[in-house]
């Protein structure tokens, strides 16, 4: 297995177990993160994001395949199943990731999942009828960038 599959290995087992560390310590200080809510995080906003998620994850499960990587890029699939905490609704996320590659660490993450498919999950009817807006991705949007920089902080930073 190539090193860079094994570290994305080693950050998909560790999300398994909510390690917010490990899987912070797999990215370079300088990386770059985007996904449907969270965009443009970087360096150690990536990782407080992750200890977020994680210390507010309620009946989580992943499961993880499809690793592949080389010296500069990789990509794995994901499904995270986890309950919404807002509304008490079980999620079903199902996500490919893609990332790039430097010095043994990940440069950049990007996970693609349909927003939609998530607020239909997480918001129940709400979700499911205006969902696909940009004025309620945008609200989705804007919650979660809140709620990191509360997080923030929170731990002082």
């Amino acid at each position: 297995m190539h090193s860079n599959a094994q570290l994305l290995d080693t950050f998909y087992k560790a999300f398994q177990q909510r390690n917010a560390e490990v899987m912070a310590a797999c990215y370079l200080p300088d990386a770059q993160f985007s996904d449907a809510v969270f965009i443009g995080l970087q360096g150690n906003e990536i990782g407080d994001m992750w200890r977020m998620l994680a210390s507010r994850a309620q009946n989580f499960s992943l499961v993880f395949d499809g690793i592949r990587a080389d010296d500069q890029l990789g990509e794995a699939h994901w499904v995270a199943t986890y309950t919404f905490s807002k509304t008490g609704n079980t999620v079903i996320n199902d996500i490919r990731a893609h990332f790039t590659f430097r010095d043994g660490k990940i440069a950049s993450h990007v996970d693609t999942f349909s927003l939609w498919r998530w607020s239909t999950q997480a918001l129940g009817l709400k979700g499911r009828l205006l969902g696909w807006t940009p004025l309620v991705q945008n609200v989705i949007r804007q919650q979660a960038k809140k709620g990191l920089a509360d997080y923030r902080t929170e731990l002082g930073r």
